[in-house]
């Protein structure tokens, strides 16, 4: 809110009079004793003017002054008064002056060149006080109802002061008395970030100090709500305005649970290290003396790379000591992100996405709102790095992953895993690129995988346990392929594999007498795996076109992609090794690789034959304008594929089950409807093992169905029924069908303030009449169906809806639920209400019934200066062991 310096630009008489006031002569003394003879200034005025003088040998001179730094303009539409006698130039109605950086604009604008002063104010007119005086410097802004500045002290007084700061804060006060530019002192003055007229709330101080952009130092100061005071006054007030983020204390959130009594939660510390590096350290401590902390930090560096990293620890005190339910338990969990602009090196590339830690964690944290996942059982990481050799045809990725089943708390890590990769090369090209024939388009490709991996526990995780069966390999792989066309309408593609496996330890079995069974030993040593395999495939596209001659639906077309494939692998079980049993007289067969993380050489001859048929249907349909000329394709089947195989080197059992999947989309692309089956040809006996017999010769049907499966899924709007192009209510369908894949779980019960509504949203207008509630809401079905072994089973069958509900421009109401056919019950259901109160905003988070049941409510300022200004509630779910 600094204010600078302003003059008026004269005339060529009032220029000269300009630079006579600013030298150092005795007439312009003595004219200025003589007009403080005259009239002498107001208290105010002296206050402002007795500053600007020094006192040498007894006799007031005039300080000197530098030069003027920049041209100064200035306007007036009625009137430009000068007085030469008193030195005073008047600008009346719609007053304007400029100067640098500095503008000022008001009713009216009188400049003293003696006492170096400058006041402006408003014009009053029958319709009332207008044209405040509006001064802007730089990006700060204020309007008042008059000021008095000193340019040449640059201190100011000013009255009935209105300014906004870049932070959206306003301050308004009676009287402020600028001291410098960055210190500013006001009397009754009002805090707020409400824009109304009238204000939703203001916090009333009766003097503060303002460091502009910076901080507000205020003494008593009560909270005002609608122009109604609340019994929230503080003694003195701290506000900051700085654009840039600073450290400072964590307000708590506070309530009870059942199991843990009273709490305090998120209370702590925020530390703004610096520009590109932030920490909060927070934590929770409950009445029954469970307790826990929180490190939190978010890293950035502009065009290079982003990040963030919180580390959790939980440790939970259940009923009583002394009682026979007390119990405790101690939870972690790390979650670390970091990203890499893609302009820092587009040939080089870290990523990261860790989430690990207890396997209870989700479910036991009392304070974690994490929904998806809490009801997923699984948590994966991965850090990746990726680098391509330019010139080269070679690229390299490292990374290292983990999966975490927190259903039965097994982990598995590989640390690290790397991936070699050639692309394919053509070294029977032309030297021109071109390849006409297949010599030239036979295209090389080499892979090299090497892999460290872990299984462990939740209990061995961290500990020296976890490497005891750690296992290690690498795999090579090339393969070698073309392509040719036969007859012009056949593509066929020859390829030739080979792998070649290396692993650092084997088994080796032995039998034991004294045990009288037979013992694995784990024998370190380098051993290389060999294998490779051909094939063949020959493909082609057949179409098919219905045409009609009346309506609108002028085609119908089908395609099918038949393709079949021969694939021939020699026996390679010479790699097996065979142990003696003397209680069967035996030899039992053995592969001493079977703990190999890449698998055992295939055993027996693999000489098959695949066949698959891939279709879609499409039509052509006339617009309802008769303007368009061109009809419009239309997808009717997605697609409609089977595929099997058959192996000519098996006994028994030679054809495989047909595999048939199908999709769609309907009611214009609003549902989408995939199916899966599994369809075997082969008769099962008593005990639901396969036959060499086919299901048809044993009285039954042609296939039986062994695994079945439906998913469908279905979003629609209030815009659906409204009159729109098909294109554009298409692309709104398949982006509301996006975000509800990820919305059908329900959002979180945020532990903070976070919430839908945007304080950069459009500004929404309500109708009094012919109003709309715009909503939204998404349907999924899933069945699936097994029946391997004639087990008959429904493993799944249940509806998930989720939607929400726009009551107004500041009301919206969201839900997510279903129904579990299979177990008879309603699933995870979710309540949320939000309510956009202009300046302030409202939430309330509700999930009614089931092991989650709690609820989260909170209001509070939307500025983030003011964002300790808040009230939130929350009742947490009962957690219990498992």
């Amino acid at each position: 809110m600094g204010l600078a310096p302003v003059f008026a630009q004269t005339p060529d008489s009032l220029s000269r009079r300009l630079r006579q006031s600013i030298s150092f002569n005795r007439d312009s003394l003595k004219a200025e004793k003589q007009t403080q003879a005259v009239s002498k200034p107001k208290k105010l005025d002296r206050e402002l003017v007795k500053k600007d003088t020094l006192v040498i040998d007894s006799v007031p001179v005039k300080k000197t002054k530098e030069a003027l730094a920049d041209i100064i303009s200035h306007s007036a539409d009625d009137s430009i008064q000068i007085n030469l006698l008193t030195d005073r130039t008047t600008l009346y109605n719609n007053a304007k002056l400029h100067y640098q950086d500095v503008d000022l604009e008001a009713g009216i604008i009188r400049i003293d060149y003696k006492k170096n002063l400058i006041f402006a104010k408003g014009i009053k007119d029958s319709t009332g006080y207008k044209q405040l005086p509006y001064f802007k410097q730089g990006n700060e802004e204020s309007k008042q109802d008059s000021l008095l500045v000193n340019y040449d002290t640059e201190r100011a007084l000013i009255w009935g002061l209105t300014s906004e700061q870049d932070n959206g804060v306003i301050v308004g006060s009676a009287v402020s008395k600028k001291i410098n530019d960055s210190t500013v002192y006001v009397r009754d003055i009002s805090i707020t970030t409400s824009k109304k007229k009238v204000k939703d709330y203001y916090i009333e101080i009766n003097k503060a100090k303002i460091v502009p952009n910076k901080k507000i130092i205020a003494g008593t100061s009560q909270l005002i709500i609608a122009d109604v005071p609340t019994p929230i006054i503080l003694p003195f007030a701290y506000f900051p305005l700085t654009q840039s983020r600073t450290s400072g204390i964590l307000m708590p959130t506070w309530g009870e649970t059942s199991q843990q009594g009273y709490f305090l939660q998120n209370g702590g510390y925020y530390l703004a290290i610096s520009d590109y590096f932030d920490l909060a350290l927070t934590g929770d401590i409950y009445s029954n003396g469970s307790w826990g902390f929180r490190a939190q930090s978010n890293y950035a560096l502009r065009y290079k790379f982003s990040g963030n990293f919180s580390y959790s620890y939980d440790n939970n005190v259940y009923s009583l000591r002394g009682f026979d339910d007390y119990s405790k338990s101690s939870n972690y969990n790390i979650r670390w992100s970091h990203t890499q602009d893609a302009a820092a090196n587009p040939n080089a590339r870290l990523s990261a996405s860790v989430n690990l830690g207890s396997s209870k964690y989700y479910r036991e944290s009392l304070n974690e709102y994490n929904t998806n996942s809490f009801l997923n059982n699984q948590l994966s990481s991965s850090i990746s790095f990726s680098k391509r050799f330019v010139g080269t045809p070679f690229n390299l990725s490292l990374s290292a992953t983990h999966t975490q089943t927190t259903s039965t708390e097994s982990i598995t890590m590989s640390l690290p895993s790397m991936q070699l990769s050639m692309d394919r090369i053509y070294p029977f090209a032309s030297k021109s690129g071109a390849k006409k024939n297949a010599l030239q388009k036979l295209g090389l490709t080499y892979n090299l995988a090497g892999d460290y991996r872990i299984n462990t526990t939740d209990e061995d995780f961290f500990t020296k346990k976890m490497f005891q069966k750690a296992k290690a390999g690498l795999k090579h792989t090339a393969s070698m392929s073309t392509n040719l066309k036969l007859f012009n309408y056949f593509t066929v593609n020859p390829s030739a594999n080979y792998k070649e496996t290396w692993y650092f330890d084997y088994i080796s079995k032995r039998f034991d007498s004294e045990a009288n069974t037979i013992l694995s030993d784990t024998i370190s040593g380098f051993n290389a795996l060999r294998e490779y395999s051909t094939g063949v495939s020959l493909s082609t596209n057949v179409y098919g076109t219905f045409k009609f001659k009346k309506g609108r639906l002028k085609a119908i077309r089908h395609t099918i992609r038949p393709s079949i494939s021969y694939n021939y692998r020699p026996d390679f079980s010479f790699y097996d090794e065979s142990v003696y049993n003397p209680l069967t007289q035996e030899d039992e067969a053995y592969s001493p690789y079977t703990n190999g993380m890449y698998g055992v050489p295939g055993k027996g001859i693999s000489n098959s034959i695949g066949i698959t048929i891939n279709n879609t249907l499409e039509a052509k349909v006339m617009s309802k304008d008769s303007t368009v000329t061109e009809p419009k394709k239309i997808k009717l089947l997605n697609n409609l594929n089977f595929s099997t195989a058959y192996n000519m080197a098996a006994d028994t059992l030679r054809w495989s089950a047909v595999r048939v999947t199908a999709g769609t989309q309907l009611f214009k692309n609003k549902m989408r409807v995939n199916l899966n089956a599994n369809l075997d040809p082969y008769a099962i006996n008593a005990n639901g093992n396969r036959i060499d017999k086919f299901n048809i010769t044993n009285g039954g049907s042609l296939f039986r169905i062994t695994r079945a499966g439906v998913t469908m899924s279905y979003s629609l709007s209030n815009k659906t029924f409204s009159k729109k192009e098909p294109d554009e209510e298409e692309e709104n369908t398949n982006a509301r069908a996006n975000r509800s894949e990820s919305a059908m779980l329900g959002g979180d019960l945020n532990t903070t303030d976070n919430t839908n509504i945007s304080k950069t949203k459009k500004k929404k207008i309500s109708k009094l009449y012919y109003s709309k509630m715009p909503w939204n809401l998404s349907l999924s079905y899933t069945l699936q169906y097994a029946n391997a072994r004639r087990e008959d089973n429904i493993s799944n069958n249940s509806l998930m809806f989720n939607g929400d509900i726009e009551l107004s421009p500041k009301w919206n109401v969201g839900f997510n639920s279903g129904y579990d056919f299979k177990r008879k019950g309603i699933t995870y259901t979710q309540l949320r209400f939000q309510r956009d109160l202009d300046s302030w905003k409202m939430s309330f988070n509700w999930v009614p019934f089931g092991s989650r049941t709690s609820y989260y409510f909170f209001i509070g300022v939307k500025s983030s200066v003011l964002s300790d200004l808040k009230y939130d509630k929350r009742n947490l779910p009962d957690k219990r062991l498992f």
